[in-house]
């Protein structure tokens, strides 16, 4: 098996693979906060993972995906009073949103999906452990908070040094006047008025956003296991932190190998609320069809930034009608035909060697553009046996990648996003007849003119063996 390599956060450099049981690799994803829809940025990363966990597994791996739900938090329970409905009800419909959307973008599901508030006994049993070490300590306001003195490896994956980072970055809220120094971060939250809360040995309370993943992780893979990914933007704080009382807790290595998804741009700036260029999923699938949101997440570099934009989204969708074009042209010529599935070995190793690279898809994605030139003039050339094999290679390919997983003909006709036609499928095919019509009478002209119109209206006739077709232009 060719040799395969990633890029370790921890180590700032791509290294060598080696999981901790042969044949096996277990991986945690930290997962979203459920009080909205999720946004552009989580697409990215739950596509990203989907295609990395497909591939891993496509080489032979067994791989335990675990990807977390945090379901209690300031900004829940802040959503929830807003909305004046339970916490509960509020999660549940979210959760059941990311669900979806998630799987729009033709992202398998984790293994598992623990959510944090069934884990608050684990936490709780990690937050005493750290205690007893004296790694920890309740305040008097019933908060528990890990001292970061305590940890010497403290700031070891993010690379910063305890003199440059600024107090309360560590935190979701305020620095707190409890804290015995003012990196310390949050453990243990003493309730509010009017707040959910646990029972605790420090009182009435609920879990800091950190511990959260320890517990979960650990509970679901072990105190160590192979890969910890997520977005960029928790490298610091959130993983950090993850780091520092895990091993402090357990005494054992957290995780060998960090990755991380790159951030995403909306037309050259970064995406914010406040700047109004805010963009839920659901809000660019009104625009454009799902898959064409995988395509343009799939075609860059998973820990590339990359430039959103409507410009893009037309590219992406160009690029991929052209695997699209090419199935349908395979099937016009020989779908009727008992042809030898072939894979092109050649082809295959060329594709792996690109994603065994730090799961590069942009040259992935160049082996299948050269692949799809080559079914072409196969097709062409009429070569059955050799354009058979190109298809078969094209189709065990990007199925790898789960791109090209709708039907040509709907996917082609999909009006997600595109000005609506102003004629009804069913004038469409009235023409397409009143054309063959013309045809049969040796009134050319009139066939030609049919065509033109329809082509001007945004509609493609495409006269095959089985009879004339249409799609929408692109």
């Amino acid at each position: 098996m060719q040799p395969f390599v990633l890029y370790n956060s921890e180590q700032r450099k791509k290294v060598e693979f080696v999981p901790r049981n042969e044949g096996q690799i277990d991986i945690y994803v930290c997962g979203m906060t459920v009080y909205d829809y999720c946004h552009i940025g989580h697409a990215r990363v739950m596509v990203a993972f989907d295609y990395i966990i497909r591939f891993l597994r496509s080489q032979g791996w067994q791989v335990r995906y675990i990807r977390n739900i945090t379901d209690i938090d300031d900004k829940i329970i802040q959503r929830a009073n807003e909305n004046n409905e339970t916490i509960q009800a509020l999660t549940e419909r979210f959760i059941q949103a990311m669900n979806d959307d998630a799987a729009q973008l033709g992202c398998v599901a984790p293994d598992q999906a623990p959510r944090a508030t069934d884990y608050i006994d684990q936490m709780q049993d990690m937050i005493a452990t750290l205690i007893n070490k004296d790694t920890a300590y309740p305040a008097s306001n019933g908060d528990v908070y890990f001292q970061v003195d305590k940890f010497a490896k403290y700031g070891r994956l993010s690379g910063r040094k305890s003199e440059d980072m600024q107090a309360g970055a560590s935190e979701r809220v305020d620095v707190e006047v409890e804290k015995k120094h003012p990196f310390d971060f949050v453990l243990w939250k003493h309730a509010k008025e009017n707040e959910p809360f646990w029972p605790s040995p420090w009182g009435k309370g609920r879990p800091g956003w950190h511990i959260e993943c320890s517990a979960m992780s650990t509970c679901c893979l072990g105190n160590h296991f192979d890969i910890h990914g997520g977005g960029s933007d928790l490298l610091f704080p959130h993983h950090e932190n993850e780091i520092a009382q895990s091993e402090a807790s357990t005494g054992e290595q957290y995780v060998n190998y960090w990755m991380h998804v790159g951030f995403i741009n909306v037309d050259g700036e970064k995406m914010s609320k406040s700047l109004g260029n805010f963009f839920t999923i659901r809000d660019v699938m009104d625009k454009f069809h799902p898959e064409v949101i995988r395509y343009f997440i799939v075609s860059s570099h998973y820990r590339s930034p990359v430039n959103f934009s409507d410009h893009a989204l037309k590219e992406a969708k160009s690029a991929l009608n052209r695997f699209y074009h090419a199935f349908k042209a395979y099937q016009q010529q020989y779908a009727a035909q008992d042809l030898p599935q072939v894979l092109d070995q050649a082809y295959v190793e060329r594709f792996n060697t690109a994603m065994r690279d730090d799961f590069n898809t942009s040259e992935a994605l160049a082996v299948l553009f050269e692949l799809i030139k080559e079914l072409n003039r196969a097709i062409k050339d009429q070569q059955a046996e050799q354009a058979a094999s190109y298809h078969a290679t094209l189709r065990h390919l990007v199925d790898i990648l789960a791109i090209v997983q709708h039907d040509v003909d709907e996917f082609l006709k999909s009006d997600i996003g595109q000005t609506s036609l102003t004629l009804s499928e069913a004038e469409i095919e009235g023409l397409i007849q009143q054309r063959q019509d013309a045809k049969k009478a040796k009134d050319f002209a009139l066939a030609d003119k049919v065509r033109q119109d329809l082509l001007d209206l945004g509609v493609v006739l495409e006269d095959t063996r089985q009879g004339t077709i249409w799609r929408r232009a692109d």
